[in-house]
């Protein structure tokens, strides 16, 4: 059991994070009372089928009436929406947390939103897998994984440690960050890898002179995990894209030249240069697994991971 007890948290948005979250209140006991939120009905229900919560509404603003915590897990365009539909029955006091993968965006449409007594404090937990929707969440998503928060100027020191202390809770180690510069770190490491396997699929799915049966017949694991990527949330990913555009576009113009020096080595034969990065690449795939953040294991371990995770629950 864990030293840290909210009376009550609100979860607005039930898929994987949201769902997780669910599960890991639970099973840590961090939560008097879980109150879950979502648009769909048919979602809600679900949720309410596979008893991630104590109470089930789809209106955000009813979920988080007396909320102590309201951690909010919808696409990110959609942020400015939810705080509207919620400052009006936040409680003084009340911590508001989302999960999105940008956070300079996620500060501009929810703070203007904020009542005042009120501590918005964005997050951005680093785990998640292709699946979606209150099925896909298990309790140990985010055990070793990080979660970065990005206070605002002014952001209440012990609503911070409150925040920093949930998120150990539920097995993330914590850093901070300014939000532009979590937006330019999850824009290499995280949104253009997505962005190349949208793209590399596609291209897959457009060649006349391959055909699709052979694309998948023949899928060696480097094109199968392209795939694992190219599966993810269409409506997420598209709100990533909209709303950290510059740091986006920085690095795939960044990327594109690099993709360019390489096809020179290529096509001049510069077999020294091809072998330097790919030995230099090949060390920073060491170093994730030396960090904990992945595992040495065929498949990269996602499956094995993915199953223990569910056979836990």
């Amino acid at each position: 059991m864990s030293d840290i007890l909210f009376d009550k948290i609100a979860l607005i948005g039930i898929g994987l994070i949201g769902s997780s979250l669910a599960r890991v209140i639970r099973e840590k006991k961090l939560a008097k009372t879980i109150a879950v939120s979502s648009r769909s009905s048919e979602t809600l229900e679900r949720a309410h089928t596979i008893g991630l919560g104590d109470s089930y509404t789809t209106s955000a603003a009813e979920a988080v009436r007396d909320a102590d915590l309201v951690i909010v897990s919808v696409p990110v365009g959609a942020s400015g929406k939810v705080a509207r539909d919620i400052a009006g029955n936040l409680k003084p006091g009340a911590i508001v947390t989302d999960v999105g993968s940008t956070k300079k965006s996620v500060v501009e449409q929810m703070l203007p939103e904020m009542p005042k007594g009120v501590h918005l404090i964005p997050g951005h937990p680093i785990a998640g897998t292709e699946h979606s929707g209150p099925d896909a969440g298990f309790a140990h998503l985010f055990e070793g994984r990080w979660c970065i928060l990005t206070p605002v100027a002014g952001t209440d020191d012990e609503a911070l440690k409150e925040l920093i202390s949930f998120w150990e809770a539920c097995g993330s180690m914590v850093d901070r960050m300014d939000p532009d510069h979590h937006d330019l770190v999850l824009a290499i490491v995280s949104h253009l890898p997505q962005l190349i396997a949208y793209n590399i699929v596609g291209t897959a799915d457009d060649l006349e002179t391959v055909t699709k049966s052979q694309v998948i017949k023949y899928s060696a694991s480097g094109f199968r995990d392209f795939t694992r990527l190219a599966a993810s949330d269409p409506t997420m990913w598209r709100d990533v894209c909209l709303n950290n555009k510059d740091a986006i576009l920085e690095m795939l113009a960044r990327f594109s030249e690099d993709l360019s020096s390489m096809q020179r080595a290529i096509r001049w034969g510069d077999g020294d240069k091809l072998f330097d990065l790919f030995s230099r690449t090949r060390q920073i795939r060491k170093s994730i697994i030396e960090a904990g953040q992945d595992v040495d294991v065929p498949d990269f371990g996602r499956q094995l991971a993915y199953t223990e995770g569910h056979e836990e629950e």
